[in-house]
């Protein structure tokens, strides 16, 4: 029999999923953009040219928020399943963007099927954090893709996983951990050090959210007309020449289901950077990036439905690492 506690973590794992699937990111108040204020408030106080700075800063970060979304949880399974299941749903739906992904991902290639280039440029900035100014139609395209891809990841896979394992504070922490990342995490001279903490832990945070991803893209490839052998071979092959351990795994996996070529020069406000060519084929196109998004979304609705099964996985094990057995 299904403890009570682990049937509320499921349901709360479901219901933050389909409640992004509906709602997607809230336009007002997110607590996410609250967590980036206080993070930018405190930078103000932690700034130094110091990893040891930066980790200290991210310490201080996530053990509040951690502390914060563990004392609620904590209410909330005092006061029983309806509210612990509440708080897993609000929990992951807050640390959850893959409906804004996708249908941003959807309106890129809307305006590059109309040849609206200065409309890609000004929404491309919603995606990823590439300098549009220098890239034409299949720039935008190539860079629209490649976001897809990573943040189907970083914004829908991983946060599953994490609130499976780890309920409401598991989720949270892992946005925050996303959020500092994206702040602070880059390669910029103001952040080469500072954020050096940021991005490692962000690595860690995302190793097997991105596994799981490359693993349902292979496997949801065939349902967007694509190929998950072609996904496979560009995983095995390319991945590891990315300068993400991460994203990498997925924007490879992408590449080959859709049978197109990314990578390549990469310009970011702070820096150019050469990178490796991750798949064999095309350059991608508007129809390849809708393709993209519908793989996003069926990737998104394998890693749902994999995570509450995980919660019930995980809630078989005893503390002695073997499988718990119901009492006669």
């Amino acid at each position: 029999m299904i403890p009570p506690r682990t049937r509320a973590r499921a349901a709360g794992v479901l219901l933050g999923y389909l409640a992004d699937l509906l709602l997607a990111d809230p336009r007002r108040y997110h607590p996410v953009a609250g967590f980036g204020t206080v993070a930018a408030g405190a930078e103000r106080l932690t700034h130094r040219d110091s990893r040891a700075a930066g980790a200290a800063h991210v310490a201080l970060l996530l053990g509040g928020l951690g502390a914060a979304a563990a004392l609620a949880a904590r209410a909330g399974d005092r006061a029983g399943p309806v509210w612990s299941t509440t708080a897993v749903a609000a929990a992951t739906w807050v640390a959850l963007g893959g409906t804004s992904l996708s249908r941003t991902g959807t309106a890129m290639a809307g305006l590059l099927e109309a040849d609206d280039v200065a409309g890609a440029r000004a929404l491309l900035p919603a995606l990823c954090g590439r300098d549009p100014q220098f890239l034409d139609t299949d720039g935008i395209a190539r860079a629209a893709l490649e976001s897809v891809a990573e943040n189907t990841s970083d914004a829908t896979v991983a946060p599953l996983l994490w609130a499976a394992a780890g309920g409401a504070p598991g989720a949270l922490v892992y946005r925050g951990i996303n959020t500092l990342d994206s702040m602070i995490g880059h390669r910029s001279p103001r952040y080469l050090r500072f954020g050096w903490a940021a991005a490692r832990i962000d690595d860690v945070a995302n190793y097997l959210g991105a596994r799981l991803a490359g693993v349902l893209t292979v496997a949801c490839a065939p349902l967007v007309g694509g190929s998950a052998t072609g996904a496979l071979r560009a995983w095995r092959r390319d991945a590891r020449r990315h300068p993400s351990p991460n994203a990498g795994v997925v924007e490879a996996a992408f590449a080959g289901a859709l049978g197109v070529q990314l990578g390549g020069p990469t310009r970011y406000r702070h820096e150019l950077q050469l990178r490796p060519t991750l798949g064999a084929g095309p350059d991608p196109a508007a129809a390849d990036l809708r393709r993209g998004v519908v793989l996003s979304r069926w990737v998104q609705a394998g890693a749902a439905v994999t995570a509450a099964g995980l919660v019930a996985a995980l809630s078989g094990v005893g503390r002695n690492g073997r499988r718990a057995c119901p009492r006669p």
